[in-house]
């Protein structure tokens, strides 16, 4: 899924973050033209299940499954190949599960994508939750490690045990294009427009700025979601991306 020659549309990652069926159609039938991938997290899945991802991909677009898989490697790599079998192609793990998790799922992700004909898998890596910052590193979690050069080696691991990309903030961006290369896929959450609030996330960037900084795809939400026009919002943030796509 090599991002290079994609449009700032299929850049565009809208989250689905409601809680019925009808509410996540309401948004793909209003912004399918405008969001090339729609993100299902736990939220809306727990809550409508596998039903989510047969609509979504009804109207030809993308499914990136933000379930932040974290197990033993068994149970991760059976409920990665059972996604696939839905038609998922595109999701996360936790990088912190290990070397044996990642890989294990890795490899079963694949072998079940090639027998059932379905694309390569795209497998992203979750560092650093976007809710975290230093404290909560340091003081709850006792790793002492600056923070993005904890982000640095998670992404590191994940690319040495066979993900495609990483799951980070756009600060994160030049430590994780030295330790892994510029092929490396990164898909950034947390992005907030100038015009909109941060809510609870800490480590924030605009969309302008996080293309300007390397960053492939683009979590957007609540600022499109929540707007009282969604379509002019979500074309606001199509135009801050395509005016810095412009200016690499």
């Amino acid at each position: 899924m090599n991002s290079q020659n994609k449009s700032a549309r299929d850049r565009l990652v809208l989250a689905l973050d409601v809680n019925t069926l009808d509410e996540a159609k309401d948004l793909v039938y209003e912004l399918k033209d405008y969001v090339g991938v729609f993100k299902v997290g736990l939220q809306l899945f727990t809550s409508v299940g596998p039903d989510i991802i047969k609509m979504i991909q009804g109207e030809g677009r993308e499914i990136f499954f933000d379930g932040k898989f974290h197990d033993i490697p068994n149970t991760v790599a059976k409920a990665s190949a059972n996604l696939i079998k839905h038609g998922v192609t595109f999701f996360n793990i936790h990088t912190s599960g290990g070397s044996k998790m990642i890989s294990t799922t890795v490899k079963l992700s694949k072998e079940t994508a090639k027998s059932l004909g379905l694309p390569k898998p795209t497998i992203l890596g979750v560092t650093i939750l976007t809710s975290f910052g230093q404290r909560t590193l340091t003081e709850e979690l006792l790793i002492t490690k600056n923070i993005d050069e904890y982000v640095g080696k998670l992404a590191k691991l994940g690319k040495d045990s066979g993900l495609d990309g990483i799951i980070a903030s756009a600060t994160d961006v030049p430590k994780i294009r030295k330790e892994c290369g510029d092929d490396f896929i990164i898909l950034c959450p947390a992005i907030r427009p100038t015009w909109s609030v941060v809510n609870d996330q800490i480590r924030v960037v605009t969309p302008a700025d996080s293309i300007k900084m390397g960053v492939d795809y683009l979590v957007v939400g609540r600022p499109i979601t929540a707007a009282s026009d969604r379509v002019s919002a979500a074309k606001l943030v199509l135009d801050e991306i395509e005016e810095a796509l412009a200016e690499k």
